[in-house]
């Protein structure tokens, strides 16, 4: 439980784990801040603490110019929208340092946020959404010659070397290879990776999940695909839609999904997409509704191997007394998604 005493170590703290679980208010300055603000911290009688900005600002507290706490932490500035938005139109593109000043950008700014949030250089970036650009074309039937050009590289051996080194295989061998793209995404309860597919979104977890490595190279595995940055035709629907799920005004996701999976774990999937906002089901719940009341454990085991976070709803389910059961995300995201859904199901 998240008590006030817990919350103000962490505000003390500065402990960027909190990130989303509360806002603090201080009463004396009528400001709220987010948990890691490195403002000058309050005395503890002198804070009240909210699960939600919009329930600071009602009780009219303004938001910190400190740490900003209106706005999503580590989200992308515009200055790399932009770029990221012209990579996408023509992913031959080559930023180098004196085009990054042109644009009014310093380089090792740029180069300090693409270590910082995707742990790989912005001239790696860039390589690699090339080389993923590449990739589909050759997957589209055009000849490898060309590709290699079309992506700006300067010799078809230098474009074979690139590729073998990410894919594992030469470009004329890479027709059994797919793609899984992968994207980083904030929200309120802290930073998540997404992959999608052709056929869909096929993963969505919190990137400090303990078994997400794991999942990736599962994941990976069972598609015979190689797991890379770059965009998706799903990703943008995604995104929108998880704005508006945390913004309270979306109850239902209509983003087409991908669960490769074993037909009863499909069904249990699906089953927990039948389980309604603001609401929670057991267990044994769900085994009743898919007509396997013996099957409580193996359902319980279905609902761990959901690679889905959020939109297939396993948070939603909790033991039979009631109590709240193991989440990938961590029990206090499950308590956070629970108290939150039941507070805008109305």
């Amino acid at each position: 439980m998240l008590t006030n005493a817990i919350m103000y170590k962490a505000l003390v703290d500065k402990d960027a784990s909190f990130e989303g679980t509360f806002i603090a208010a201080v009463k004396t300055t009528g400001i709220f801040c987010r948990p890691t603000c490195t403002a000058r911290k309050p005395k503890e009688e002198n804070v009240e603490f909210f699960h939600t900005t919009r329930e600071a600002i009602l009780k009219g507290y303004r938001a910190c110019k400190v740490c900003n706490p209106m706005e999503k932490l580590g989200e992308t500035p515009d200055y790399i929208k932009e770029i990221l938005k012209d990579l996408n139109t023509n992913p031959s593109l080559k930023f180098k340092d004196w085009d990054l000043i042109q644009r009014g950008i310093e380089p090792g700014k740029i180069r300090r946020w693409f270590l910082k949030n995707h742990g790989i250089t912005f001239h790696a970036y860039q390589r690699m959404f090339r080389i993923n650009s590449a990739f589909n074309k050759i997957q589209n039937g055009e000849s490898v010659t060309s590709v290699a050009f079309d992506a700006g590289y300067e010799s078809l051996s230098g474009f074979n070397d690139s590729f073998k080194s990410i894919f594992g295989v030469s470009p004329s061998n890479s027709k059994e290879k797919k793609i899984i793209n992968i994207t980083r995404l904030e929200t309120p309860l802290g930073t998540m990776y997404a992959c999608a597919v052709e056929q869909g979104i096929c993963l969505l977890e919190f990137t400090d999940r303990k078994m997400l490595e794991t999942e990736l190279k599962s994941l990976a595995k069972l598609l015979n695909a190689n797991i890379i940055q770059g965009a998706n035709k799903h990703f943008g629907l995604l995104h929108d839609q998880l704005d508006e799920y945390f913004e309270g005004k979306r109850k239902e996701f209509t983003v087409t999904l991908f669960t490769p999976g074993s037909e009863f774990r499909q069904a249990v999937w699906k089953e927990l997409q039948n389980i309604p906002y603001g609401s929670t089901h057991s267990y044994k719940q769900q085994a009743i509704a898919l007509k396997r009341p013996e099957a409580v454990r193996a359902v319980a085991h279905a609902n761990g191997m959901n690679r889905i976070s959020i939109l297939i709803p396993c948070h939603r389910v909790i033991g039979e007394d009631g109590n709240l059961t193991g989440y990938g995300g961590g029990i206090w995201r499950k308590k956070w998604l629970l108290d939150f859904e039941k507070r805008t199901a109305l």
